[in-house]
């Protein structure tokens, strides 16, 4: 609570923070912000081609929105996977690549990894206003859950902001860490239906003879019950379950203290690890 407490007392070194990411995102570069669309946009294309029509995977109908259109459905859940695999990455370096600035001045060291998130949220936000307008466009009236969606958003921002606060100071005292994450984030990505529906997810399967809750299990990822409640809101046009709802509420919250705690616990040396 005393981080929290001292990193809201920061709110104009934060919101400095942040500007200069955004401003150095893409720094001398032509096209500027419109790789933030332009990526997105390339990787569904991609998608696409290969899961719906070399692999033939299944694509729901909205329920009740009746939307079947397999690119909408991809960026429903494409879009707070990038999130996760951009707010991660983009973490681990927020202290190594300000090492100068830690060991000349005290302030929050929390505010560089918390500046680095909320730079890829506005983009997220940003890509999501693309595929609200591309939504309208395909049918769905998606205006009325758009401030559940920004709720939603908010959700997701403090549980990449745990998961980042964690990595970021491990990826100090433990190199390691930046490839370890780069594997885990392979295979986060594909335990996690973007690609495929989750129904394609068997109930239970046999292994050496005994009955294991595929279903049950695979649900214990918060990225699946993120993406599901992305898709419930954008792409059925239905309000998630309150289980759903629940469970990321207690998992965010769960996983910010964790990273907090572990980052104030190793943050005191890392000037003399940098």
């Amino acid at each position: 609570m005393t981080s929290l407490s001292e990193l809201s007392d920061s709110r104009e070194l934060l919101v400095n923070f942040t500007l200069r990411e955004l401003r150095s995102k893409y720094k001398r570069s032509v096209l500027g912000w419109t790789w933030s669309l332009l990526n997105p946009l390339a990787t569904m294309l991609i998608f696409t081609v290969v899961f719906r029509f070399f692999l033939k995977v299944p694509v729901p109908r909205g329920d009740p929105s009746g939307l079947h259109v397999f690119a909408l459905f991809l960026l429903c859940g494409l879009l707070p996977g990038d999130f996760l695999a951009n707010g991660m990455t983009g973490s681990m370096g927020s202290l190594i690549n300000h090492s100068s600035l830690i060991k000349k001045v005290y302030f929050p060291r929390e505010a560089l990894v918390a500046a680095s998130v909320a730079s890829w949220t506005f983009s997220l936000l940003i890509e999501l206003a693309v595929l609200t307008i591309a939504l309208l466009v395909g049918g769905n009236f998606v205006l009325p859950w758009l401030p559940a969606v920004v709720l939603l958003v908010a959700l997701q921002t403090v549980f990449v902001l745990g998961v980042g606060l964690l990595l970021s100071v491990l990826n100090v005292y433990f190199r390691d860490v930046q490839h370890f994450v780069g594997i885990l984030l392979q295979l986060w990505f594909y335990a996690t239906p973007v690609v495929y529906p989750l129904s394609v997810v068997p109930e239970s399967a046999d292994l050496l003879g005994r009955g294991i809750p595929v279903r049950l299990l695979y649900g214990l990822n918060p990225m699946v019950r993120f993406v599901e409640v992305y898709r419930d809101l954008l792409y059925d046009l239905r309000f998630p379950s309150f289980g759903d709802l629940a469970y990321l509420v207690v998992v965010s919250a769960c996983t910010l203290a964790v990273g907090l705690a572990v980052f104030v616990r190793l943050e005191p040396k890392l000037a003399e690890e940098l």
